[in-house]
């Protein structure tokens, strides 16, 4: 299936071209929204009479006419994958890898949704476009093995890791408000037989940026799930976006960033400087204080 939110948080189930409000499937949602409650429940598909209940109520709006929001709005851990394709690392000062680094969390506060507009927070600190495919947990879990970890992904879905070049840890250059646009629908993992090989594009203002395939990834999706939750327990609904290819460049006020993945979606946001200041006036001191 393919899950999303539309509608002020509707649970939305895509069928033959048509989206289809499948709300009833679960309770009142908290703030992680009406599909993470469907993936704690286990749910993956949508029973034939609550599609034919929704049409008959005229629950349902063209695909083409939906206007989608961030599938997760607050998913309760958003992993990254730093330095997890070759291509990327060349192209960096730095020549370290996953390997080295390990892996960073980014707010959930920092999720946004399709069309949303992504606000550059500093004048002289560039801002660049990171294009991702995103892992969505299902059954989460310590300790899970490489044997197992394809049976813990409920789906996938696009993401845009924003950061800015910064000294700051990469915590702080990624987890601005804004910086991580998600969506626009999680394609369970059923529907996606090859989430190892899938292309991904990334274009500013239509000119092509990034282009490559997942199955470039040096950490792939089980590394990952096994090397997370080694650290740190999975749990359903949670992120983790397995990194970025080559092209990483700087965006600006006024540019339009989308990211393509093959089978998964197209995910389209906005850039603005509007709330934009100098570096150095970011609150807090301006020089380290020294104990005497």
């Amino acid at each position: 299936m393919r899950l999303g939110l539309f509608n002020g948080g509707r649970l939305g189930a895509v069928h033959e071209g048509q989206v289809y409000d499948v709300s009833s499937l679960v309770g009142e949602p908290g703030p992680a929204g009406r599909l993470d409650a469907a993936i704690r429940a286990g749910i993956t598909s949508i029973p034939s009479e609550l599609l034919t209940a929704s049409a008959v109520s005229g629950d349902t709006v063209s695909v083409d006419d939906v206007q989608w929001e961030a599938p997760l709005p607050r998913p309760g851990k958003i992993i990254g994958a730093p330095a997890n394709y070759y291509d990327h690392i060349d192209e960096m000062p730095n020549s370290a890898t996953i390997l080295e680094w390990g892996f960073f969390l980014k707010a959930a506060t920092s999720v946004i949704g399709p069309n949303g507009t992504v606000e550059i927070p500093y004048t002289d600190v560039p801002t660049h476009h990171e294009g991702e495919l995103a892992v969505v947990i299902g059954k989460g879990g310590r300790d899970i093995s490489l044997d197992d970890a394809w049976d813990r992904v409920y789906g996938y879905t696009c993401v845009l890791d924003i950061t800015i070049r910064s000294s700051e840890d990469r915590s702080t250059r990624k987890s601005f408000d804004t910086f991580t646009p998600l969506g626009p629908v999680v394609v369970t993992a059923d529907e996606v037989a090859h989430a190892a090989n899938l292309d991904l594009r990334l274009t500013v203002n239509g000119e092509e940026r990034q282009s490559s395939n997942t199955s470039k990834l040096i950490y792939g999706i089980p590394e990952l799930i096994a090397y997370a939750s080694s650290v740190t327990t999975l749990e359903p609904g949670d992120v983790i976006a397995t990194g970025t290819p080559s092209g990483v460049s700087e965006i600006f006020d006024g540019d339009v960033v989308t990211v393509v993945i093959d089978g998964i979606g197209e995910l389209t946001v906005d850039v603005t400087n509007r709330r934009a200041v100098p570096h150095a006036d970011r609150p807090g001191p301006k020089t380290a204080l020294r104990r005497s």
